[in-house]
C-alpha cells in the first residue's frame, strides 16, 4: 500500500489505514532517514489506538511505554544502539513477543531479534511537506 501524506493533518486518516492494513499484525518496523517522520506517523498510530498521553521519541531510554484503551504499547528507537547485545540486554525479545503494539525505529541496527512477521512501513521525504509512505506486510 502506498500513500501519500501533503499535511501532517492526513496523518490521523492514514493511521487509521494502517492499523486497519495491519489486521491482527502489533509488530511495526519503520524506515526512513533522519527528519523523515517516523515518530510524527508512529505518534498518529498512537492516537488511532487510543493513547491520550504525550508520544515522545524514546531516543535515550531506547524504549517508551503507553498505556490506551487497546492495551500497551511499546516504542522503540534503536539509532543510538551500539550493536544488538545492547538491545538485548534491555530485554528487547521480551517486548517484541509480548502481544502488544511495538512500533521500531531504526530496526536495521537488531536486525538479527526481529520478529519473522511484521508491518514495514517506509517513508520517503518527497519535499518539505510531502512524503510518501510505503506500508507492507512482511
Amino acid at each position: 500500500m502506498i500513500l501519500i501524506a501533503s499535511t501532517t493533518a492526513q496523518l490521523t486518516t492514514i493511521a487509521s489505514q494502517i492499523i486497519t492494513f495491519a489486521g491482527n499484525e502489533k509488530i511495526f518496523l519503520f524506515h526512513g532517514n533522519m527528519g523523515a517522520g517516523k515518530t510524527t506517523l508512529i505518534k498518529s498510530l498512537c492516537e488511532c489506538l487510543g493513547i491520550t498521553d504525550a508520544v515522545t521519541s524514546p531516543t535515550f531510554a531506547l524504549v517508551n511505554e503507553y498505556i490506551g484503551a487497546r492495551g500497551k504499547i511499546y516504542h522503540f528507537d534503536f539509532y543510538r544502539t551500539k550493536n544488538q547485545t545492547e538491545a538485548l540486554d534491555m530485554g528487547c525479545e521480551e517486548y517484541f513477543y509480548s502481544g502488544n503494539h511495538c512500533f521500531i525505529e531504526w530496526p536495521e541496527k537488531v536486525p538479527d531479534m526481529l520478529p519473522g512477521h511484521y508491518i514495514s512501513i517506509s517513508i520517503k521525504v518527497l519535499n518539505d511537506d510531502s512524503r510518501e509512505i510505503i506500508v507492507e506486510k512482511i
